[in-house]
């Protein structure tokens, strides 16, 4: 059995240009990619690292829309993100498992399928597994 292995680390913040560049200052040359989510209310921007992608979220639009419905509305480090390659089959452990995907997934996010899970109530954390869609999505 192989050990889980972080794709990225989401955080919530109030002003994506000022938190960006405040990252960009303690992680001075990580690669940056700036995405735009309309359909779920986010702009996003990804600092990759040797092992991880710090992943800052900003919501677009003040409603309810779908992502703030999945992630909600507290700011700072908002879900920890799962590498998986197949998401069908681990969905099916899951399920197999008792455990169900949030309603509206899986669907394509930033940078491949993703599935929201619901929030862990002994934890607190949001989990979201992730199949990336990109060949060059190394960390």
């Amino acid at each position: 059995m192989n050990a889980p292995r972080i794709d990225h680390i989401g955080i919530l913040v109030e002003d994506l240009d000022t938190a960006a560049a405040s990252l960009e200052r303690l992680l001075p040359g990580a690669p940056q990619r700036r995405r735009s989510l309309p359909e779920v209310g986010l702009e996003v921007v990804e600092f990759t690292t040797a092992n991880v992608i710090i992943e800052l979220l900003a919501y677009t639009d003040p409603g309810d829309g779908f992502g703030r419905a999945v992630m909600g509305s507290q700011m700072g480090v908002n879900h920890v993100s799962l590498e998986v390659s197949d998401l069908d089959a681990a969905l099916a452990e899951l399920r197999s498992n008792g455990v169900e995907p949030t309603a509206g997934f899986p669907r394509q996010g930033a940078h491949g399928r993703i599935a929201f899970l619901p929030r862990d109530p002994h934890t607190g954390l949001l989990f979201e597994l992730c199949q990336s869609d990109d060949e060059s999505h190394e960390h």
